[in-house]
């Protein structure tokens, strides 16, 4: 494959990524986030991110094979010889703007696991703190079943 169409390869996946992420930021958004749906855009960028690497390992390959370097410089000079470094910039720009859409989305998900260890901590005390079993048992001291009831 020519390293042209292995950038508009990447390129087309990057922008899918893009999309998944813009649709995974609207679900961490609402206000009652659907799991399910949430499961299967995670299933869905894990399957992009692995076609992206293999891709990636393909056009590395080609440009090694044309005997450039393997490093940022031999990518961009590959991409001049071979008529595509406008391209070449576009997938790196767009690499850019999908990373940080990913840390923000990393971001909100933090927020809304801690948000939830919290609210988890509450009702945790609460029911701690009740004297009383669901049966109408005394709780002892630390919050077990009174031995003497």
């Amino acid at each position: 494959m020519s390293l042209t169409r292995l950038l508009e390869t990447q390129t087309s996946r990057l922008e899918a990524l893009s999309r998944l992420l813009s649709q995974e930021q609207e679900l961490l958004l609402a206000g009652q986030v659907e799991g399910r749906v949430l499961e299967q855009v995670a299933g869905d960028k894990q399957a992009l991110l692995e076609s992206l690497e293999a891709t990636e390992k393909s056009r590395l390959s080609v440009q090694r094979r044309l005997g450039y370097a393997a490093d940022a410089e031999g990518s961009r000079q590959a991409a001049v010889d071979a008529g595509c470094l406008e391209a070449w910039q576009k997938l790196l720009e767009l690499a850019q703007q999908t990373a940080q859409q990913n840390q923000r989305n990393g971001r909100l998900i933090s927020v809304r696991s801690q948000h939830n260890r919290q609210m988890l901590d509450y009702l945790q005390s609460i029911v701690e703190a009740r004297p009383y079993t669901a049966k109408g048992r005394p709780r002892g001291a630390s919050g077990q079943l009174n031995a003497s009831a």
